[in-house]
């Protein structure tokens, strides 16, 4: 777990103003620790998580807001279908960005330029995002009663899949220039996911990927993921995902009168944990 891949105690800054990190996500081990004792310090980090994302849960429900947590490798071209996707949509629904990197705020400017509101989070040697992160950024950021809530995690297919933010869904986004075979790879992550975007599809001509391929690895891992093709630089299958979207913020208004699903359960099922409890 992070315990070796380079999260560590220290400090996330939120638009440029600073936080001490907590236990949640600063979480490494001392050495000669006993593996009982490590299995139950992870256990606690999670359900220190689980708490803080139950809260935020909580509060996107209240609004009607669907918050969706954006996962991905680094360059797989996250922030280009965000801002593709803010112009497109923001017309008809008023959308927010949270957006993770351990550091700069290039990829945040480049979604401000599009008008949507906007919160950095840099997690510093931090691999993900936590949920009291999260709720840290939604303490500087207004959000719009039956609007869109994106959550742009930091570039990173192992650390995210375990990490409940209180979105209602995870979204992995998957580039052809990166092989069909990442859902073998990284399972925990395709697992958690309800959605795999293939972006890039533009690039098929000049890669070799095989598109049936992927998919079928993917549901070989989660059999109910669902999928969708697109290019965001080029618009390809663009109204197909908003018409996704379209869905599933009436599915969540729809919802608003039912207790908030725990996604916790969603969690790793190659869980390094669960197999050495």
């Amino acid at each position: 777990m992070c315990g070796t891949c380079g999260c560590g105690e220290g400090e996330m800054a939120i638009n440029g103003h600073r936080h001490a990190t907590e236990a949640v996500a600063g979480h490494t081990h001392a050495p000669g620790t006993s593996q009982a004792r490590m299995v139950q310090i992870e256990k606690d980090i999670f359900a220190k998580n689980d708490g803080y994302a139950a809260r935020n849960r909580r509060h996107f429900a209240a609004e009607q807001v669907l918050a969706l947590n954006l996962v991905s490798s680094p360059g797989a071209g996250k922030t280009t279908l965000l801002t593709q996707t803010i112009v497109g949509m923001q017309a008809s629904r008023p959308i927010a960005v949270i957006e993770g990197d351990q550091q700069t705020s290039r990829d945040a400017e480049r979604i401000r330029a599009t008008g949507a509101p906007t919160v950095q989070i840099n997690t510093g040697k931090g691999c993900h995002l936590d949920a009291h992160m999260v709720g840290h950024a939604l303490d500087r950021l207004t959000l719009t009663h039956g609007g869109l809530l994106f959550i742009e995690n930091v570039g990173n297919l192992v650390c995210p899949a375990a990490f409940d933010l209180g979105e209602a869904h995870k979204v992995v986004i998957l580039s052809v220039t990166e092989g069909e075979d990442k859902p073998l790879k990284y399972p925990d992550m395709f697992h958690a996911a309800d959605l795999m975007i293939l972006n890039k599809i533009d690039l098929l001509p000049h890669v070799n990927f095989d598109v049936e391929q992927c998919i079928a690895y993917a549901r070989q891992v989660h059999p109910g993921i669902e999928v969708l093709p697109l290019s965001a630089t080029r618009s390809d299958g663009m109204t197909v995902w908003y018409a996704w979207l379209d869905r599933a913020a009436r599915a969540r208004h729809e919802s608003s009168e039912k207790p908030p699903v725990d996604k916790s359960a969603r969690r790793q099922p190659t869980d390094r944990l669960s197999s050495e409890a």
